[in-house]
């Protein structure tokens, strides 16, 4: 990339930042306004900035230079529109609905591949065939000029609560994260969880655990946890001595944990924010126990292979000093200090903590470790912040507009209330045949889309059933949101285990294989906290809740010993047994 090109992506990656800071500080933006001019700053990204051929890349410029109008004329006549109520009034309307639509699913296709986009589409055919099917998943059909207006140019489809999320919460975290990760706080990760764990039994395993967590609770994403933290953690293990296939597993299992872990939660924090109606700190309260017991059973299951093989801690000359790591720990403590007190003392709401989190970590970008001010490694830090959080915004806002079509029509048509209609009758009126049918649901669909989506389109058809049959709604979500995480370990489509797989040269079947034992607490503790309502009520009943998971870590303990532990058959069994018995009474 020549230096004006990467000029221009910076300062494409600056208005970016810009624009959506600034949406927190001045106050209310009409959302025909904001939610398109969010689109439109993902557009070169997602369309130019990702193209692989050079097809693609003059289609990139002219899907575009349509998108960078279509956007601009709805944000310019959002007034006129909002008296429109979602219905096209001329042609010229009409292709502008058409277009747009086109462009948000090759924004996605881009993105992330066929799977999502391919799901709208058929969501967009039923929307304008769908009165055509016979019997009850048929529908009576709204013109197409209000389906396609709904979806375009209201606050139903393409610009819908889901889109206001990523506008208003979703894009300020990604930054924070971008800005984080552009200083020394990654190392400030490493060094902690080094001092922390880097000389028990297994230790090198441990520093991934550790790390994969706090590093995790920004990004949110497991692919970028492995190629970060596995960078370090991975050929450290393998020079112990550590199995190969065993040591991507650590890796990939530690880093999935991110999508669960607060504040951030891959997005989903956010997203459950608008669809449950729960408050933020609500969120990230009855999400905390789940995930640290997560992070727990990979503990143990650790603990577990160091039976079966020689796990070394760290050499000591590999473990950072004390000044070391508390002076790189400042990194991101300070940063998160700063959003918690924003938001926990000063009762800010979250985005505008994250805004007063991200001048910190601004402000710390001027010095390194040694807190010298290098003038060439600050403008770098800058321009690695500014890239990433344009690539970072873009990707996320391409998922999330191509799910609000799918959200829309499902709003548009009643499909979702017939879907749920359906898991009903096919459970019996029963929770737990319920809740196998979304978790296989949940598997199958987070296979094939990235697990904030795949949470959405799942909950959106099988949460109403779930809460019919007596589930909270907060329990719902949380169990969809998990399961539909299951599919970065579990095989055919494992992200996190083929990344890990290639980064130290195995075989990715092993990988998996180990990554499912190691990481079993992704497919028990959903059930847990269905069977143990008190793990999520840590405000409203802290004691109980407290109880609830010495109760389920003992449970995830035993059943990781009898699942991994070198023991006899019928030890291994009776501890499967009694951890099931014990995680379901």
């Amino acid at each position: 990339m020549n230096s004006l090109h990467r000029s221009v992506w910076l300062v494409l990656g600056l208005a970016t930042v810009v624009f959506h800071l600034g949406l927190i500080f001045s106050g209310l933006v009409p959302n025909l306004v904001s939610r398109p001019l969010h689109m439109a700053l993902a557009l070169p990204w997602a369309l130019i900035f990702m193209a692989r051929t050079p097809i693609e890349r003059v289609s990139g410029y002219l899907l575009t230079a349509f998108g960078l109008f279509a956007t601009g004329w709805i944000a310019w006549n959002h007034a006129d529109l909002s008296d429109q109520y979602g219905y096209l009034t001329d042609n010229f309307q009409l292709y502008l609905a058409v277009g747009l639509l086109i462009t948000v699913l090759e924004m996605a296709r881009r993105a992330i591949g066929w799977p999502l986009p391919l799901v709208a589409l058929v969501a967009l055919c039923y929307g304008l065939y769908g009165k055509h099917i016979p019997g009850e998943f048929g529908y009576a059909g709204v013109p197409v000029e209000s389906f396609l207006g709904t979806m375009t140019i209201a606050e139903g489809g393409l610009w819908g609560k889901l889109t206001g999320v990523s506008v208003g919460v979703v894009a300020i975290f990604v930054i924070f994260g971008a800005f984080l990760n552009a200083g020394e706080a990654g190392a400030g990760f490493m060094n902690v969880a080094a001092a922390a764990a880097g000389k028990l039994k297994g230790g090198t395993a441990k520093v991934s655990v550790i790390s994969s967590a706090l590093f995790g609770s920004i990004s949110g994403s497991a692919s970028a946890n492995v190629a970060s933290t596995g960078a370090i953690t991975l050929p450290a293990m393998t020079k112990l001595g550590y199995p190969r296939a065993l040591a991507g597993a650590v890796e990939a299992v530690a880093s999935s944990g991110g999508q669960i872990m607060p504040p951030l939660m891959g997005a989903g924090a956010f997203v459950m924010v608008e669809l449950t109606g729960v408050p933020y700190t609500g969120i990230m309260a009855a999400a905390i126990l789940p995930a640290l017991l997560y992070f727990f059973a990979v503990w143990m299951g650790i603990n577990a292979f160091a039976r079966r093989y020689e796990l070394k801690g760290l050499a000591p000359e590999d473990q950072p000093g004390t000044r070391s790591v508390v002076i790189t720990s400042l990194f991101f403590l300070v940063p998160f200090t700063v959003l918690l007190w924003a938001m926990f003392v000063s009762r800010y709401t979250p985005q505008y903590a994250a805004c007063l989190a991200i001048l910190a970590a601004m402000a710390l970008l001027l010095i390194d470790k040694d807190f010298a001010v290098d003038w060439r490694k600050v403008w770098k830090r800058n321009e690695q912040a500014l890239m990433n959080s344009g690539k970072q915004v873009a990707m996320i806002a391409s998922i999330i507009l191509c799910a609000s079509i799918i959200i829309g029509t499902l709003g548009v048509t009643g499909l979702g209330v017939k879907i749920t209609s359906l898991i009903l009758s096919g459970s019996g009126g029963m929770l737990w045949p319920a809740l196998l049918l979304t978790a296989l649901a949940c598997m199958v669909l987070g296979m094939e889309v990235p697990t904030t989506a795949a949470y959405v389109i799942c909950v959106s058809v099988a949460g109403p059933a779930l809460i019919d049959i007596g589930l909270q709604p907060l329990q719902a979500h949380l169990f969809v949101f998990w399961f539909a995480l299951l599919s970065t370990i579990t095989p055919p489509v494992c992200g996190a285990v083929f990344i890990a797989a290639g980064m130290v040269n195995e075989n990715w079947l092993k990988v998996a294989a180990f990554a499912m034992a190691l990481g079993i607490g992704l497919y028990l503790i959903p059930l847990g906290m269905i069977a143990n309502p008190a793990l999520i009520t840590v405000v409203s009943s802290p004691f109980w809740s407290l109880f609830a998971a010495v109760k389920v870590g003992l449970a995830l303990s035993a059943i990781s010993y009898g699942v991994i532990a070198p023991f006899k058959p019928l030890l291994r069994a009776g501890l499967v047994v009694c951890g099931a018995i014990l995680l379901f009474i």
